[in-house]
């Protein structure tokens, strides 16, 4: 098995988990919401939404524009390959999607705020997470 030694990036690694931090931060503190990727696009494109939807389009703006302007800034490209094409791919995300709302969240909401509020509901999702992670990595290198 080979390491990716070129993707071994710490500082940026840190850096970029504070920002995802302090922005769950503020969330809570300014909108008392949880900072779940899932639950925010699920409300921002409900025709029944509770309200609020500006500031959902404006967090998924960002999560765009993010990356986007960090390429502009620092001249490089954010390099990314996709690890499947065709049916593989689109049965992998209708999983994904019938997995974050049966556990009534995805792994920012579940991984990031819920571990943080000590919830044991998240503790479970986000230990069936890593559980179902490496097991089907485990399966694949075997296959």
């Amino acid at each position: 098995m080979s390491v990716a030694w070129a993707s071994f990036t710490p500082l940026e690694s840190f850096l970029g988990g504070c920002l995802i931090g302090l922005s769950a931060l503020l969330l809570m503190t300014l909108k008392g919401r949880v900072m779940g990727i899932s639950g925010i696009l699920a409300d921002s494109v409900a025709l029944t939404g509770t309200g609020g939807r500006g500031w959902r389009l404006m967090f998924l703006g960002g999560a765009i524009l993010g990356p986007t302007t960090w390429q502009l800034i620092a001249g490089n490209t954010i390099e990314w390959q996709a690890v499947s094409s065709g049916p593989q791919f689109y049965i992998a995300a209708f999983l994904v999607g019938v997995g974050t709302a049966i556990g009534s969240g995805c792994t920012s909401g579940h991984g990031i705020c819920g571990l943080a509020r000590m919830s044991p509901r998240s503790l479970v999702a986000v230990l069936s997470f890593m559980v179902s992670a490496i097991v089907t990595v485990a399966l694949i290198t075997l296959v």
